[in-house]
């Protein structure tokens, strides 16, 4: 296997891993105490996809059903989602944000860009930053290909 490939994988990983850890440590708002981050990660999850199931929910944060029920029962109890039938099929549940969880939201990511932001200013040149974006984007565009032929 190419070794570049093999280092790319590895500084991806170094770089979620740290990262993230980083990031939780030293982001300061308000939201960041009063929800988990798992909390956080749903409102994105359904701010980005739309209305979703518990169930594809559950897939996408890589947890059981049961840990996802207990997630939402908190977010519903504090006016951040709502449950609503689906427009297809009646039958089916889907969990959506209120204005009071896109607040949140809105919130969170003020929070994490202004912490990057200073974080990359004097470090990160504009082509550089480019450069990450289109790698990024390359890297997006295949994995949600991948996703679909699954």
């Amino acid at each position: 296997m190419d070794k570049r490939l093999i280092e790319a994988v590895e500084l991806f990983e170094d770089v979620m891993v740290f990262g993230t850890e980083r990031v939780l440590k030293n982001v300061k708002a308000d939201v960041w105490q009063e929800y988990s981050l798992e909390q956080i990660q749903v409102l994105k999850l359904i701010s980005k996809n739309g209305p979703l199931t518990a169930g594809i929910i559950a897939d996408l944060q890589g947890v059981h059903k049961s840990a996802i029920s207990n997630r939402l029962k908190k977010l519903e109890d504090k006016d951040l989602i709502e449950i609503v039938k689906s427009e297809e099929d009646q039958r089916t549940k889907l969990v959506d944000l209120t204005d009071a969880g896109l607040n949140v939201l809105k919130e969170s990511d003020q929070a994490v860009y202004a912490y990057i932001h200073n974080l990359f200013s004097n470090h990160v040149k504009d082509d550089e930053l480019d450069n990450f974006l289109i790698m990024f984007r390359k890297i997006k565009s295949i994995l949600k290909l991948e996703g679909e032929r699954e």
